[in-house]
């Protein structure tokens, strides 16, 4: 699957403004974490993905060599509070089984960052806008279809596309995660279905460089079929979900976005910029 077939194939209804500032809309990747305690974390891989309603983020400690049991990854459909500005999630799965972070968010946006400061005092995160311009494509699951027979999966999932980057998030099949769930823990469920759980990011030429699943690293996002229908895009064809069809409702589709890198500030501060330059910027480059 190429980005641009699956954009091809995606209807792209008119775009209703976010609840939420749209500066937060696009491919974010944490360059740091610091907790209250005073450490810093700056190697886990963290990405978050934000279309008009959907949220998915992946947390791997180790790169691909993180362990099965400390693998993160899940789908939230976005909830905004204008009162406190504050984003949270309702999420329904997710690699782990329980809610890592159950916060919301307080979020800052500066240049091409976005602070999140827990509310709670716990830790404050920067992200930082991966996304210049391009597509912003975000697809929700509705109907995961057994073909053989026809019954509906118990499955959740999204697909989100911002610039170059681009995330999916698969559930578990039903069967999978009744095994896990039944074990108790990651440590005693059997392998194989802890790993069905598929949280993957890829580049603009849609092979996944960071993901819950190694086998996956450098694969394809979708290796089947993708058409459209009823509105939405249907993914199927793929090996690694046999006789299963995947249909998407469209959360938003904007074919050319230009994704917030910078943000204003007041004439006096752009006057002390330009006057300063020589020492502000003297070392300053765009960092992602």
């Amino acid at each position: 699957m190429t980005i641009a077939a699956l954009l091809a194939a995606a209807p792209a209804p008119p775009f209703e403004p976010p609840a939420f500032p749209p500066h937060l809309l696009g491919a974010f990747r944490r360059r740091s974490i610091t907790l209250c305690s005073g450490v810093t974390d700056e190697t886990t891989i963290v990405y978050w993905f934000q279309s008009r309603g959907i949220t998915i983020d992946i947390r791997l400690p180790d790169g691909a060599a993180t362990p099965p049991t400390l693998r993160q990854g899940w789908i939230g459909d976005t909830r905004w509070d204008a009162g406190t500005g504050q984003m949270s999630w309702d999420i329904r799965t997710s690699y782990q089984l329980h809610d890592q972070w159950p916060e919301p968010a307080r979020l800052i946006a500066i240049g091409n960052a976005v602070i999140e400061v827990a509310p709670s005092g716990a830790y404050v995160e920067d992200w930082r806008q991966q996304a210049t311009r391009g597509p912003l494509l975000g697809l929700r699951l509705v109907a995961a279809i057994d073909e053989r027979s026809g019954a509906r999966l118990d499955m959740d999932g999204a697909l989100i596309v911002a610039g170059d980057h681009a995330a999916i998030a698969l559930s578990r099949p039903p069967e999978d995660e009744a095994a896990v769930r039944a074990a108790g823990s990651l440590d005693g469920a059997p392998p194989a279905a802890v790993e069905r759980y598929e949280v993957s990011v890829a580049t603009h030429d849609a092979t996944i460089v960071h993901t819950t699943c190694p086998a996956r690293r450098g694969m394809p996002l979708w290796d089947g079929a993708i058409e459209r229908e009823d509105g939405g895009v249907v993914l199927h064809g793929s090996p690694r979900w046999p006789g299963c069809r995947l249909l998407f409702a469209v959360d938003c589709h904007v074919p050319d976005m230009a994704f917030g890198t910078s943000t204003p500030c007041t004439p006096a501060a752009s006057e002390w910029l330009a006057r300063e330059a020589g020492h502000v910027l003297r070392h300053a480059s765009v960092l992602r």
